[in-house]
């Protein structure tokens, strides 16, 4: 692991503290997890999936990652009104961490 030298003045400043700025929040990394299982996905599908979330709390957190180059916003223009979302590349490459989070919650999750 590449060391920080310097005085860290924000969190950003480091690269570990820049990783946690990008997937903090209760429901970024479920939403990084479904994508990857399911790869596009139209909203109300992402709401399902996820469960307890409001609509306000996963339209914000949509537009969060949208703005972070996590996830694609794709629009069509038709009616009713049909978004789909899908990783980015940037977003693909955050799947082998959230599956060696769930390698570590297999191994540890009856111990």
């Amino acid at each position: 692991m590449k060391e920080y030298k310097g005085t860290v003045v924000d969190n950003q400043d480091t690269s570990f503290g820049y990783t946690l700025s990008i997937i903090n929040g209760k429901w970024k990394l479920l939403i990084i997890f479904y994508l990857s299982k399911h790869g596009t996905v139209r909203y109300n599908e992402l709401q399902r999936m996820i469960g307890k979330i409001t609509y306000k709390t996963l339209s914000s957190t949509l537009k969060e990652m949208e703005s972070d180059g996590l996830i694609h916003r794709e629009e069509y223009p038709q009616i009713p009104p049909k978004v789909e979302y899908s990783l980015t590349e940037k977003g693909q490459t955050l799947c082998p961490i959230i599956q060696s989070m769930c390698q570590w919650g297999d191994r540890n999750k009856d111990k």
